[in-house]
């Protein structure tokens, strides 16, 4: 089997999502590249010692290729997780090693109309998603006019990622539809509530034959989550084959 070849990034932008939840997205520069090739939805094997022990850590790309060399992440300081604390001490300009790209959390071909569900930091790939489908910087629109909807579920509206982002997606696209729903909102909240796969429960039934023949779902987030979604589409008839998923515990 080849050697893995491994990759240096450099730390070229941060932003706190976050402040609550401690999740910050980070950007990076491929040193050894001009391009950084990859799929939406993939991840990256970061690399650093702890000591003299070699730690490694997955995590899904925030971002969509872009035919240069960068790439996004986006992730939450974990109390006592190496990993997490490691990266979100980086300065600007500070290194970090990677291999990859990974995994096969992948938009499926040919396209249909979907429902990405995420949940925190499993929103992260489906920002890739929506970047590579849904270009704001005059790129070419890769929906092929199929209707798209993100539903982003967190507790409170200050863990609410990327949220202008892809307000403007939506703006921009009339087949992109963006459904945020919050499970411990203030009084104050005006939108849903509840769980994403009570959302995602609404969507189907807008549908002909709830989706089950015409219509892909990709899944994003802690297992329960997860398991809650494809256990709902099963229960709606939908083949296995319909469903990609990544759990992140």
């Amino acid at each position: 089997m080849a050697e893995r070849q491994i990759y240096t990034a450099r730390l070229t932008r941060t932003e706190t999502l976050s402040d609550r939840a401690d999740c910050k997205h980070f950007e990076f520069e491929v040193e050894e590249l001009s391009n950084f090739d990859f799929t939406a939805g993939q991840f990256v094997s970061m690399l650093a010692k702890n000591n003299e022990k070699q730690m490694t850590r997955a995590y899904s790309l925030a971002s969509g290729p872009r035919g240069n060399n960068r790439f996004d992440l986006c992730l939450n300081r974990v109390d006592g997780g190496f990993f997490s604390n490691y990266l979100c001490d980086m300065e600007h300009g500070n290194v970090v090693h990677f291999h990859g790209p990974h995994g096969h959390f992948v938009l499926k071909n040919p396209l249909r109309d979907s429902v990405m569900i995420a949940t925190g930091t499993g929103v992260a790939p489906m920002r890739g998603f929506v970047e590579w489908l849904f270009p704001l910087d005059g790129g070419p629109d890769r929906s092929e006019g199929r209707d798209i909807w993100l539903v982003f579920g967190t507790r409170h509206e200050s863990e609410i990622y990327y949220r202008e982002y892809f307000e403007e997606v939506a703006r921009k696209y009339r087949n992109f539809h963006y459904v945020i729903t919050l499970s411990r909102p203030e009084e104050s909240w005006q939108g849903r509530r509840g769980y994403v796969q009570e959302h995602v429960k609404e969507i189907l039934e807008s549908r002909p034959e709830k989706g089950k023949s015409d219509m892909d779902a990709y899944i994003c987030g802690l297992n329960m989550m997860v398991s809650a979604n494809r256990k709902q589409l099963a229960e709606f008839g939908w083949d296995k084959k319909q469903i990609v998923f990544e759990r992140y515990d």
